[in-house]
């Protein structure tokens, strides 16, 4: 069976009687099976996948299947799903089994997607390269010596090495852009409060966004228009109507790019990256685009900012798990004090402590105003030069990370290292602009690059046409 990259052509094949549902899953698994090594998936659901593929495949017989009839996709181990086990690749909540469904496994299950299994993330969704895992480090499947990227990187290896159709990860500051980038897979950040956050564990929950991994621009479409949209159970889910996304993708239109000019010339861009992103260029030129270079001054801002309001955001919501309320117990501690202590020093990862502590750090009295209420004005900010921009262009032009995927154990000891990666994906982050990475061929070395566009608030459907057209 060879790899299939979007969801029309297997509903073709099914309605064509070429294939069924159970063999395509069966493929699947087998598929897992063989690629066990990059430990993409925490848990495979073996047994619920199979029922759904029965139960749809009959749907399909009677013409009464959903949108999402025929997708088998994997879900990031932090997304709930009822009565299936949910750890966010942490010891802290190991075995620990979801009682509720998240919004979004909701809406995949009503249009008849099948939902094979839990994917690998960096703890927490704290990483920017799939090593902080408790689960173990997740494998590039271009090189298994090289890093996924993180935090969704079993989402983007499972996608890469066509162990599902697709996947959903979730986009703090690059999670599911730089994953997709460095696996050669096209990665959608929605705008901030496009799809519904409940149910999904929180970092930081003024950045947290459900995005999918695809390998088509149609897959991507269809996945956003069935998962946005208003949710009663999460006030920060905007009440905008959704457009019929995969309707929109043949509305091709000139468009007017801004190139950020610091991000080309940025000394930490590889030169391989930005030569492809110059001939790029050169194409949307010669494509009748108009792309003109501006000047983004706040790039230095950028990571300080978005590494103090996430970890200010995380400690106060992973102050939760402390094995009194719920997640990894202590047996042995003979105090409550000491039962806080060593529950939550050996529950959380080395990662996750480090941003926990300066999380706390910043919101301490003495130190609020002089970190965390100064990055909240540098958002502002960030902001409103994004809103000015988008005054005058469609659509702005950077790359989504300084290099290609880099090899295991090469940069994981070095925090700083780690988080100046994050220096291209934590700008629509902080501003909540839609941004989708799309893959840009490869290196000499065949590793995948990429580019990345963002858009005005909501306005998935160009980012999407665009993305369409751009790949085509």
């Amino acid at each position: 069976m060879k790899k299939y990259s979007a969801l029309k052509e297997i509903q073709a094949l099914i309605s064509q009687k070429q294939l069924t549902l159970p063999d395509l899953l069966a493929y699947y698994f087998k598929q897992i099976k063989d690629k066990e090594h990059l430990n993409a998936f925490n848990e495979v659901f073996f047994y619920s996948a199979e029922v759904q593929a029965k139960a749809i495949q009959q749907k399909i017989e009677a013409g009464t299947a959903g949108k999402l009839a025929g997708m088998v996709i994997g879900i990031k181990d932090n997304i709930c799903y009822k009565d299936h086990i949910v750890t966010a690749s942490s010891k802290m909540l190991e075995g620990f089994v979801s009682p509720y469904s998240s919004t979004v496994v909701e809406r995949l299950l009503q249009e008849d997607a099948i939902i094979i299994g839990r994917l690998n993330c960096d703890e927490f969704a704290m990483g920017g390269s799939n090593e902080t895992s408790y689960y173990g480090a997740v494998k590039n499947a271009a090189n298994p010596e090289l890093v996924p990227g993180g935090s969704s990187g079993g989402s983007a290896v499972a996608v890469q090495a066509d162990m599902c159709l697709a996947a959903l990860g979730t986009d703090t500051g690059g999670s599911v852009r730089q994953p997709a980038a460095f696996c050669g897979q096209i990665g959608l950040k929605p705008t901030y409060g496009r799809i519904s956050r409940y149910g999904v564990i929180a970092y930081a929950s003024s950045f947290d966004q459900v995005g999918p991994i695809t390998s088509s621009v149609e897959d991507a479409a269809l996945l956003l228009q069935v998962l946005a949209g208003a949710d009663e159970h999460d006030s920060t889910i905007s009440p905008l109507a959704v457009p019929d996304y995969p309707a929109r993708l043949n509305e091709h239109k000139k468009q007017k790019i801004a190139v950020l000019k610091e991000t080309i010339e940025s000394d930490a861009l590889d030169p391989e990256i930005k030569s492809a992103i110059l001939a790029s260029i050169e194409k949307l030129k010669a494509d009748g685009h108009t792309v003109e270079y501006v000047s983004f001054d706040l790039l230095d801002y950028l990571v300080p900012a978005y590494y103090i309001l996430t970890a200010a955001e995380a400690s106060s919501n992973l102050s939760r798990y402390d094995g009194v309320h719920y997640g990894h117990r202590n047996t042995e501690a003979k105090s409550l004090n000491e039962l806080y202590k060593l529950s939550r020093a050996e529950g959380f990862g080395e990662e996750v402590k480090r941003r926990i502590l300066l999380g706390t750090f910043v919101l301490s009295a003495g130190y609020y105003d002089a970190y965390y209420q100064k990055a909240q004005q540098v958002r502002r900010l960030i902001r409103e030069k994004m809103d000015d921009l988008f005054q005058d262009y469609d659509l702005i032009l950077s790359p989504v990370a300084p290099t290609a995927a880099f090899k295991i154990g090469d940069n994981v000891q070095d925090a700083l290292v780690m988080y100046m990666a994050d220096i291209f994906t934590v700008l629509p982050s902080l501003s909540g602009n839609p941004a989708i990475a799309l893959p840009l061929g490869n290196n000499e070395a065949g590793l995948p690059l990429s580019i990345q566009f963002t858009a005005k608030h909501f306005e998935e459907d160009k980012l999407l046409a665009f993305s369409q057209a751009f790949l085509s």
